[in-house]
Protein backbone atom coordinates (compact mmCIF):
# COMPACT_ATOMS: atom_id res chain seq x y z
CA UNK A 1 0.00 0.00 0.00
CA UNK A 2 2.83 2.88 0.84
CA UNK A 3 4.35 2.17 -2.68
CA UNK A 4 1.71 2.18 -4.53
CA UNK A 5 1.03 5.95 -2.42
CA UNK A 6 4.40 6.87 -3.01
CA UNK A 7 4.17 6.33 -7.03
CA UNK A 8 0.76 8.28 -6.86
CA UNK A 9 3.06 11.44 -4.85
CA UNK A 10 6.10 10.68 -7.56
CA UNK A 11 3.59 11.12 -10.41
CA UNK A 12 2.26 13.88 -9.23
CA UNK A 13 -1.57 12.12 -8.57
CA UNK A 14 -3.54 12.69 -5.63
CA UNK A 15 -6.42 10.47 -4.24
CA UNK A 16 -9.21 11.29 -3.52
CA UNK A 17 -10.78 9.95 -0.31
CA UNK A 18 -14.19 10.19 0.89
CA UNK A 19 -15.27 10.12 4.19
CA UNK A 20 -16.29 6.99 6.32
CA UNK A 21 -19.42 5.59 4.51
CA UNK A 22 -20.22 8.21 2.14
CA UNK A 23 -20.13 6.48 -0.95
CA UNK A 24 -22.14 9.00 -2.73
CA UNK A 25 -19.59 11.10 -3.06
CA UNK A 26 -18.18 9.44 -6.01
CA UNK A 27 -21.16 8.08 -7.59
CA UNK A 28 -21.16 10.75 -10.58
CA UNK A 29 -17.20 9.87 -11.34
CA UNK A 30 -17.84 6.17 -10.68
CA UNK A 31 -20.71 5.77 -13.55
CA UNK A 32 -19.04 7.97 -16.30
CA UNK A 33 -15.50 4.82 -15.31
CA UNK A 34 -18.28 2.55 -15.78
CA UNK A 35 -19.45 3.75 -18.64
CA UNK A 36 -15.97 4.30 -20.24
CA UNK A 37 -14.76 0.76 -19.29
CA UNK A 38 -18.36 -0.44 -21.09
CA UNK A 39 -17.68 1.39 -24.17
CA UNK A 40 -14.05 0.78 -24.61
CA UNK A 41 -12.22 -1.74 -22.46
CA UNK A 42 -14.89 -4.34 -21.99
CA UNK A 43 -15.85 -4.66 -25.70
CA UNK A 44 -12.64 -4.64 -27.44
CA UNK A 45 -8.41 -6.60 -27.14
CA UNK A 46 -6.77 -3.64 -27.69
CA UNK A 47 -3.31 -4.60 -29.41
CA UNK A 48 -1.30 -1.72 -27.74
CA UNK A 49 -1.65 1.24 -25.37
CA UNK A 50 -1.66 3.86 -28.48
CA UNK A 51 -4.70 1.62 -29.34
CA UNK A 52 -6.61 2.03 -25.94
CA UNK A 53 -5.70 5.59 -26.00
CA UNK A 54 -6.99 6.13 -29.18
CA UNK A 55 -10.38 4.36 -28.40
CA UNK A 56 -9.89 6.16 -25.16
CA UNK A 57 -10.17 10.08 -26.73
CA UNK A 58 -13.16 8.92 -29.28
CA UNK A 59 -15.65 7.54 -26.69
CA UNK A 60 -14.48 10.65 -24.07
CA UNK A 61 -15.29 13.13 -27.65
CA UNK A 62 -18.26 10.84 -28.49
CA UNK A 63 -19.61 11.09 -24.73
CA UNK A 64 -19.41 14.87 -24.84
CA UNK A 65 -20.15 16.20 -28.42
CA UNK A 66 -23.05 13.47 -29.71
CA UNK A 67 -24.37 11.08 -26.59
CA UNK A 68 -27.83 13.06 -26.00
CA UNK A 69 -29.42 12.44 -23.08
CA UNK A 70 -33.19 12.92 -21.90
CA UNK A 71 -32.25 15.20 -19.24
CA UNK A 72 -30.50 17.69 -21.07
CA UNK A 73 -34.27 17.70 -23.79
CA UNK A 74 -32.20 15.61 -26.21
CA UNK A 75 -29.29 17.80 -26.21
CA UNK A 76 -25.57 16.43 -25.73
CA UNK A 77 -23.44 17.92 -22.49
CA UNK A 78 -21.79 20.08 -24.96
CA UNK A 79 -24.64 21.45 -27.14
CA UNK A 80 -26.66 21.56 -23.76
CA UNK A 81 -23.75 24.03 -22.03
CA UNK A 82 -23.71 25.86 -24.90
CA UNK A 83 -27.75 26.15 -25.04
CA UNK A 84 -27.67 27.00 -21.47
CA UNK A 85 -25.13 29.68 -22.02
CA UNK A 86 -26.53 31.69 -24.29
CA UNK A 87 -29.74 32.16 -22.45
CA UNK A 88 -27.77 33.66 -19.10
CA UNK A 89 -26.29 35.90 -21.79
Amino acid sequence: NGRYINVLKINKVFQSMSRKATCLDNACIESFFNQLKVGTVHNNNFKDYNSLNQAVKEYISYYNNYRIKQKLGGMSPVEYRINSSQKIA
